[in-house]
């Protein structure tokens, strides 16, 4: 793959980190009612998108684009990249900030649970999510951008505006 133009990347990346962001909200929704049986808002934001799969999938994207024609690396590397991403920033928000924003002891299919922080079904689910950005996500993308760049532009800079937005708001207004 040709190696994209800054002005062409930052616009991919903005719009991959909302998608990545919406998905991962939809994905602990349905957890957590798998879970609890109810619907809880989950994330810190006010919208639905949770800032760590948007940053989950910039790691993803990053370190496996090189790897797109090797599917099994793209779910190696993601599994592996995604699940320390996770489990430092778990750790982190506890240790520093006292704040608990997900604990996999609790919650059912924890096996291998590392203090709640990370489980085998939160670092396998990093690599699913890594395999749907790079084969189900990003191609289309691609054929969007190319096709209009500057609708693209708008259609990815809106949305990730509205996040950003979101995630400061969050973390000022209490």
């Amino acid at each position: 793959m040709n190696r994209p133009s800054l002005k062409k990347l930052i616009p991919l990346l903005l719009l991959i980190f909302t998608i990545a962001g919406i998905i991962g909200f939809f994905y602990e929704e349905i957890c957590v009612y798998i879970n609890d049986g109810v619907f809880a808002k989950r994330g810190t934001t006010y919208g639905p998108w949770i800032p760590i799969y948007g940053f989950g999938s910039l790691f993803i994207f990053f370190l496996t684009n090189r790897f797109r024609k090797k599917p099994w690396l793209v779910f190696l590397v993601s599994t592996v990249s995604c699940g320390l991403l996770e489990l430092a920033t778990g750790y982190v928000l506890d240790r520093f900030f006292h704040m608990r924003l997900w604990d996999y002891s609790i919650v059912i299919l924890n096996w291998g649970n590392l203090n709640g922080y990370i489980c085998i079904r939160s670092v396998i689910t990093w690599g699913l999510f890594g395999l749907l950005l790079m084969y189900g996500v990003l191609p289309p993308l691609e054929k969007l951008q190319a096709k209009n760049p500057k609708i693209f532009n708008v259609v990815a800079i809106v949305p990730f505006a509205l996040f950003a937005l979101d995630i400061i708001l969050s973390l000022t207004i209490k």
